[in-house]
């Protein structure tokens, strides 16, 4: 099997959501002592980008584009390691990501942030029920280019605007664009908090960061 037929393996295993044949083919590259970024980039990434467009297209539905971001996340975990310690950088830019503090929900913002994963971004998910000052700190600590903020009650909505609220405070409003996600979010509430957009889906998410990024 040539590299480039190793690579559409991979892809193919991540479409069809074939966690073992993906694990197995992490493995593989990690035994191998294969370039492990052209893996990560031009098999898995280009997977998951399948996957996300195939949801699109509305041949997938959530399910499957969540049990792809799963197993995409699977096989990160195994590879990243490799990747830092070969000195290989993976990350084109730094996102931290949370859900704010008060709401619970998640899946959403996982999925974004196992897709920014998969198209090369290094990302800090700082998992639900955040604080806003917690998240402040840690787009500091990481030296972030953008905060993603989920809220998916709108109770809980007001949080989303105390981090732009809060970073303008610290004089830190131009170190950071802010995105923000959850189902109630809408342009309207983007323009009232300052933010620097939203998205509705993982998808929209990573486009919305590439074009912030690319500013």
């Amino acid at each position: 099997m040539s590299i480039e037929e190793f690579y559409k393996e991979i892809s193919t295993a991540i479409v069809n959501l074939d966690e073992e044949k993906a694990v197995e083919y992490a493995n593989k590259a990690i035994k191998d002592n294969m370039r492990l970024l052209d893996v990560v980039e031009k098999g898995f990434a280009a997977g998951i980008r399948k996957v996300g467009e195939l949801w699109e297209e509305g041949e997938f539905f959530l399910p499957e584009l969540m049990r792809g971001a799963q197993i995409m996340q699977k096989c990160l975990d195994l590879l990243i390691p490799h990747l830092q310690s070969a000195s290989e950088k993976i990350s084109r830019s730094t996102v931290v990501i949370a859900t704010i503090e008060g709401d619970i929900h998640s899946i959403g913002k996982t999925i974004v942030a196992t897709m920014l994963r998969a198209y090369g971004y290094e990302v800090y998910d700082l998992g639900a029920d955040v604080p806003v000052e917690k998240i402040i700190e840690e787009a500091i600590e990481r030296k972030a280019d953008i905060i993603g903020v989920s809220a998916l009650l709108t109770t809980t909505m007001t949080g989303q605007k105390k981090v732009i609220e809060l970073l303008k405070e610290k004089n830190l409003a131009n170190k950071f664009k802010v995105i923000l996600g959850g189902a109630p979010v809408t342009n309207t509430w983007v323009e009232e908090c300052n933010a620097d957009g939203f998205a509705d889906n993982a998808i929209d998410a990573v486009r919305l960061v590439k074009s912030l990024l690319d500013k």
